[in-house]
């Protein structure tokens, strides 16, 4: 039985949006997962010879002139580039185009971990090399964290609420979190709430190669990511971009618009442990997921899925395992449980928004996709992880996990919509 709220307090999801390595659209990322296919491939943006890593999820094809005047585009970071492609996706699917009828009830709220890395990157280089006279003026504001939510407000002239989450890992879920309860106290009406990154970069791949968290399969990159498999060796850097429409119910209702899933609720928390490892026991994420299911008024049994963090780290994957365990008890060997970045790789702050994406999806067409590569099964691992294949099953309430560097934990229950 989930929480009983007011048509007010209600929200939910009215359109999508997303830019992958598996597609440039929703319809070609979901194709991708449901058939179990890899986005990840060799490093093209830059020379990634000399690194330990030469692979990542990247998104192939993408030409922001499609979506952006050239002049403009020029300006933005990539990752605001996605953004405002994704959007583009995501309001044209929920029925709403600019100019909106009350401007100042739409808002914007976006997680990202770092901003435009590649432009902050491209600055310094510029410097080092050309000189103070040869710095782009935009280098500095381009690179902000904040400028994709800007540039989504900018672009599609929503002046309502606007902000941006950076927890690392956790970003995106958390945006599509706290724009909920945005909604829910009456501060707007319409949210565009996501998550994106795009730092495949030199700077990157140098920061967490020296951390040794990525994963060394160069010669198979399509099998690099292997989340709970007994021979991970670590994650595999992505980007991509997803948003969701979020909307009072209420007002959905009277436009009749098409529902895809109801944000149920939201929790996060802190490891309090480490700034870099999980807490081994997962204590953070078992709050994180307790406070979601509470916050839903959703029991643990009655869970129909769980869309894992699942990165393919040694570490985070047992660690999850443990939570889900600890908090679900035995109901935990019953639920199916599947990682996303198994063929997207770790999208950072855009990870969470695909994978709540993906969990949107799951629900409404009752297919639940894979776990890829998972060949040997980890001992510490012992879950129904969905290996290599999808399948058919109902989902009527699901949860989307993201843990994140510093501890920072988020969790979204989704629910099939029940007017």
């Amino acid at each position: 039985m989930t929480r009983q709220r007011s048509v007010s307090e209600r929200v939910v999801v009215t359109g999508l949006g997303a830019i992958t390595p598996l597609g440039l659209t929703v319809k070609e990322t979901w194709e991708g997962l449901v058939a179990g296919r890899s986005g990840v491939g060799p490093v093209t943006q830059f020379d990634a010879s000399s690194f330990p890593t030469h692979i990542a999820g990247e998104v192939k094809g993408f030409d922001p002139r499609q979506y952006i005047n050239f002049k403009e585009a020029r300006r933005m970071a990539r990752c605001s580039q996605l953004a405002i492609a994704a959007a583009q996706e995501a309001l044209a699917d929920a029925g709403l185009s600019p100019p909106f009828a009350d401007e100042e009830r739409v808002g914007v709220l976006i997680g990202s971990t770092v901003g435009g890395m590649d432009q902050f990157e491209r600055g310094l280089r510029t410097l080092w090399e050309r000189g103070l006279s040869r710095v782009s003026p935009f280098a500095v504001a381009a690179a902000l964290p904040n400028m994709p939510a800007h540039h989504i407000s900018w672009a599609f002239q929503a002046r309502g609420y606007n902000s941006t989450i950076s927890t690392a890992c956790a970003s995106g879920t958390q945006a599509i979190g706290e724009a909920a309860e945005v909604i829910r106290r009456g501060a707007a009406d319409v949210m565009i709430g996501g998550g994106v990154e795009a730092m495949i970069c030199e700077t990157t791949f140098a920061g967490f190669a020296a951390m040794r968290a990525l994963s060394t399969r160069n010669e198979e990159p399509e099998k690099a990511c292997r989340p709970f498999e007994a021979h991970r060796d670590g994650f595999v850097i992505a980007e991509g971009c997803a948003l969701l429409i979020l909307e009072n119910l209420e007002q959905a209702l009277e436009r009749g618009a098409r529902i895809y899933a109801e944000v149920l609720g939201y929790g996060c928390s802190s490891d309090a442990y480490h700034m870099a490892a999980p807490d081994p026991a997962g204590a953070g994420p078992v709050l994180a997921m307790r406070w979601a299911l509470e916050n839903a008024g959703v029991d643990v049994t009655d869970v129909d899925y769980i869309n894992a963090h699942g990165p393919g780290t040694p570490l985070g994957d047992a660690a999850e395992t443990r939570a889900i365990k600890t908090l679900f008890g035995e109901h935990a060997y019953k639920v199916p449980v599947s990682s996303t970045k198994s063929m997207i790789g770790h999208a950072l702050g855009g990870a969470g928004a695909i994978e709540a994406l993906a969990c949107t999806l799951t629900i409404q067409n009752s297919i639940i996709h894979p776990t890829i590569n998972y060949e040997t099964p980890d001992p510490e691992c012992d879950l129904d992880y969905v290996p290599n294949v999808a399948r058919s099953a109902q989902v009527n309430i699901a949860l989307s996990n993201s843990f994140g560097l510093g501890g920072q934990n988020a969790c979204l229950v989704l629910g099939r919509f029940n007017p």
